[in-house]
């Protein structure tokens, strides 16, 4: 026997077979009373579905001429799977600037949830906390992602008006081999017809996009995630910082993603393989160095700072006031 919610969108499903139906015919059809059947028909009025009363001997119900919505047959448990999926892009940034849509589709769903499931789900979502949650995510416009999303799917330029940091705005046409989604934001990454370079594009910063006629070739095999993280790993910053830490690759990484920083080899690793500890260079680009020093703490492995300056600085002197803690009684 379906639950509430399969006999709801099961009402939907028989209205949009067209006609009008009546009263004892959709309760015999859905197994209930008449008067449930006038609750289902008020639960799908408030999901904005147009359910028309008709009056007279053969009246009944039926969806406003015109109007067709496929129907959404979803169990409980699928149900459930779509509203926890939006909470999750919603708390995670990766929405769009249409908040509302993800909003209201949330709300519509609920509505025909059973309310032994809509509480567990709020008991879920109140338990639940994500890692790297943006504080104010950069969302980019619906029509804007999914142009270029046409774009990187069917191989065609599209144009777009970009608006940089500094608020230049530029008109742009773009080669785009893929989009990203990364710390609460959306990019995309392609060739730059205009200069013939890779180039990496906030997609909130893209105000209109169209597509344009022809196709083009991507490279083979190309990783967009990978041409993202070293982007940023080897992008232009205030400062510039050389190290060397003693250890693996593996045990650097923990600390020092390869979206901050960039690993090679100081010196060949002498015996025991891949795995074994030796001096690795290590590259960052930064706007702020206050927190390198603590990371550096964290890695709990030798290390020697090359450059700069005033990260030696900044190193000795969280290193004096670890020993000036340690020291109270």
């Amino acid at each position: 026997m379906p639950g509430p919610t399969g006999r709801v969108l099961t009402l939907l499903e028989l209205l949009q077979s067209g006609g009008t139906r009546t009263v004892a015919e959709l309760a015999d059809r859905l197994g209930v009373e008449g008067r449930t059947v006038r609750r289902y028909v008020s639960q799908l009025i408030d999901l904005d579905v147009p359910v028309e009363s008709v009056r007279g001997r053969y009246g009944g119900y039926r969806l406003s001429p015109g109007y067709r919505l496929p129907p959404l047959m979803l169990s409980d448990d699928e149900a459930l799977a779509v509203l926890l999926g939006l909470a999750a892009g919603r708390r995670a940034g990766l929405t769009t600037t249409e908040r509302t849509a993800s909003e209201t589709a949330s709300a519509k769903i609920r509505r025909v949830l059973p309310k032994h499931i809509a509480r567990r789900l709020d008991t879920l979502l109140s338990a639940l906390a994500l890692t790297d949650e943006p504080r104010e995510p950069d969302r980019p416009d619906a029509e804007v992602l999914l142009t270029v999303a046409d774009g990187v799917r069917h191989r065609r330029p599209v144009s777009v008006h970009y608006i940089d940091r500094d608020g230049r705005h530029s008109e742009r046409t773009l080669h785009a081999y893929g989009i990203v989604a990364h710390a609460g934001r959306w990019y995309v990454t392609g060739r730059d017809d205009g200069t013939s370079e890779d180039r990496t594009f906030r997609l909130d910063r893209i105000a209109t996009a169209r597509a344009l006629p022809g196709s083009f070739e991507a490279p083979a095999e190309i990783d967009t995630v990978q041409r993202l993280v070293s982007g940023f790993a080897t992008a232009e910053y205030q400062h510039e910082v050389s190290l060397r830490i003693h250890g693996t690759p593996e045990q650097i990484r923990v600390h020092l993603p390869a979206s901050v920083a960039s690993l090679a080899d100081h010196e060949p690793a002498a015996g025991g393989g891949p795995a074994a500890e030796h001096w690795i260079r290590v590259g960052l680009r930064v706007q702020r160095l206050d927190w390198l020093p603590r990371v550096l703490a964290s890695l709990d492995r030798p290390f020697v700072i090359e450059r700069p300056d005033e990260l030696r600085t900044l190193v000795d002197a969280l290193s004096q006031r670890l020993a000036a803690y340690a020291r109270q009684a």
